[in-house]
């Protein structure tokens, strides 16, 4: 287990520095080579048998050009809570597993904790697929082919690069460069370069041709076709999509390789989801966008006009600012629907999302849809003590015809408390000592008693029944914990 001396000056953080040993290539003798200590002392803080002292810390800063945050807990936390979650469910009922057992793993056999995951994720794929074939073709003896969720497998690979993918970064800001257009002229010039290099027309359609589609490439007449019903950052957007996709298609596969073996539907989610990623990093590059964002302290409004994105777009722009040598603020981001329905998921920090589950309704992001337009502010607190300070805020997707449904989403953004003083939301706030709003994960999750929002009973809880008494929460449960 992590700790931290009398002093402060040392910590004993072995798997996270075996970690980053493993992901600059190097061996334990090349390690020790470039920090001047012995190969032995190298295996022993490994191990945890010894700590590392602010003098190697500092040595490893230097010879790596890291980020000193890379030894930070950030995997360790995140690795927990989803322990943690797969622990709470009915299935483990009878195995008494202290919560620091599971900490204690998630931080000392990492390998081990993401063996699990992926075990019961696939269990629960399959669970899934069993409830699904068992309704769909009951009494039939056809034979189903059940695929694992794609977009769950794409959100763990992107997860595990920290949503941070460098060598796309690079690539982006040298076309910027190349094309050096003011955001108001960049899909004129997008346009162009789309044009001129590979002979595809863009042409925004009305909707009687367009119909439910927004974006139509079509190969044959070498047409790029967007529907009207597309504002100005998403026209630019899906025009640098689709240079993404031209350009930048050997770079995005590469990047996939990187992940191992893939299925076929995963990997063509991953290289959309990476074009994306491209796409946005030509309209936000990296090094320009990390300045603006530091000095306007993370003013989403006044990014988007300088950038010509929205606000959806500089939210997610901000969770991938991981660069070593320069990060932003870690953030998470998340985007619910009316019903509460979680559409994305991104994480550069902390934050224990549920990968099986939906978040908790007094988290204010859900509360966005009664002040639409307007941003509002909170500092949550979880069970576990940890506090982050979040802004949500609706958007307004692509607008539907009269008639039909209007798109209503909103988008939460938020950071652990500590990073909060960078952001001009906090101007005012008592982060440090004033109220939180205490949640959880999600109900499935929280131990909480009396929560008036409860709409499911905790899975570490046992139920009690009592006809005599009625609570603010409809769920009366056990007060000790089964893990």
């Amino acid at each position: 287990m992590s700790q931290t001396t009398e002093s402060g000056r040392k910590l004993f953080v072995g798997p996270r520095f075996r970690r980053i040993r493993r992901q600059l290539g190097l061996t334990q003798t090349q390690m020790a080579d470039g920090l001047g200590i012995s190969p032995s002392y190298v295996n022993l803080i490994e191990r945890n048998q010894r700590p590392v002292s602010a003098q190697i810390l500092l040595r490893m800063a230097e010879a790596y050009d890291l980020d000193l945050r890379d030894l930070a807990a950030g995997d360790d936390d995140r690795a927990f809570a989803e322990l943690n979650e797969i622990f709470s469910d009915p299935l483990f009922r009878q195995i008494e597993l202290p919560k620091q057992e599971l900490r204690d793993l998630a931080e000392l056999c990492p390998g081990v904790a993401h063996g699990l995951q992926l075990l019961y994720a696939a269990y629960s794929e399959a669970r899934r697929g069993e409830t699904i074939a068992a309704s769909r073709f009951a009494g039939r003896d056809e034979p189903i082919h059940y695929e694992a969720d794609p977009v769950e497998r794409v959100r763990d690979l992107i997860e595990a690069n920290r949503n941070h993918f460098p060598a796309l970064d690079v690539a982006a800001e040298k076309m910027r460069q190349e094309i050096d257009a003011p955001p108001h002229e960049l899909f004129r010039a997008l346009s162009d370069r789309l044009r001129s290099r590979h002979n595809v027309l863009v042409r925004v359609m009305p909707i009687d041709v367009m119909r439910d589609n927004l974006r139509r490439f079509d190969r044959h007449r070498r047409h790029l076709l967007l529907s009207e019903l597309i504002d100005e950052s998403g026209l630019v957007f899906q025009t640098a999509f689709q240079i993404a996709l031209l350009e930048a298609g050997a770079l995005i596969d590469e990047t996939m390789a990187r992940s191992g073996k893939l299925e076929d539907s995963v990997r063509r989610l991953f290289r959309i989801s990476l074009a994306n990623y491209f796409a946005a990093a030509v309209i936000m590059p990296y090094g320009r966008f990390h300045e603006a964002a530091e000095a306007l302290a993370y003013d989403i409004g006044v990014l988007g006009k300088r950038f010509g994105a929205s606000f959806e777009q500089v939210c997610h722009r901000l969770t991938t600012l991981q660069r070593p040598t320069a990060r932003g603020v870690p953030f998470f981001m998340l985007r619910v629907d009316h019903a509460g329905n979680v559409s994305k998921r991104f994480s550069s920090g902390t934050f224990p999302f549920s990968k099986f589950g939906g978040t908790c309704p007094l988290w204010n992001v859900h509360a966005t849809f009664d002040t639409p337009g307007k941003v509002v502010t909170q500092v949550i607190e979880l069970p576990d003590g940890s506090r982050y300070f979040s802004i949500a805020q609706t958007i307004q997707r692509p607008v539907a015809p009269h008639a039909q449904p209007q798109p209503r989403y909103a988008i939460g953004l938020g950071c652990e408390a500590k990073f909060a003083p960078r952001l001009v939301y906090s101007m005012g706030l008592d982060l440090a000592t004033g109220d939180a709003v205490p949640i959880g994960v999600n109900c499935r999750l929280c131990e909480r008693a009396n929560c008036s929002q409860r709409a499911e009973p905790p899975l570490t809880r046992t139920l009690m029944f009592d006809e005599t008494t009625r609570g603010v929460s409809p769920f009366i449960f056990s007060a000790a914990s089964e893990l």
